[in-house]
């Protein structure tokens, strides 16, 4: 159980990579204007409530995301210049390098968690 904790761990930080890896290629302007499109049709799919498969089915709900997501970040990949690949990745690894704030996630956090409470007031008394 802990070898497939840690390999699930070590293909999310992975596809955490690919998908700066993506969204740093897709800002270049060297990236041909199709390649940047299927970027973009790719975080749409990604960020979208609307699914193939509605994700409140059991399992298969899940598999579209687990099948086209990666399917599309490899196709951006296959379609984008080589120079431009190697400069996102140095790019998404010096992004991945910065430290991490807790503090500030914890702030952040703090002021979600506060708008959320006045707005239960607010409509609590409506």
């Amino acid at each position: 159980m802990a070898s497939l904790k840690a390999k699930l761990a070590q293909w999310a930080k992975a596809f955490k990579q690919q998908t700066l890896v993506v969204y740093f290629s897709a800002r270049d302007p060297r990236t041909p204007l199709l390649v940047r499109l299927l970027a973009l049709l790719a975080a749409a799919y990604a960020l979208s409530p609307i699914d193939l498969i509605p994700d409140f089915i059991p399992v298969i709900g899940y598999l579209d995301d687990l099948i086209l997501l990666p399917l599309g970040i490899a196709l951006i990949v296959k379609f984008t210049p080589p120079e431009v690949i190697s400069d996102a990745k140095v790019q998404a690894a010096n992004l991945a390098e910065r430290p991490t704030s807790y503090f500030a996630a914890t702030v952040i956090v703090t002021i979600w968690l506060a708008l959320g409470l006045l707005c239960y007031q607010w409509l609590a008394r409506l």
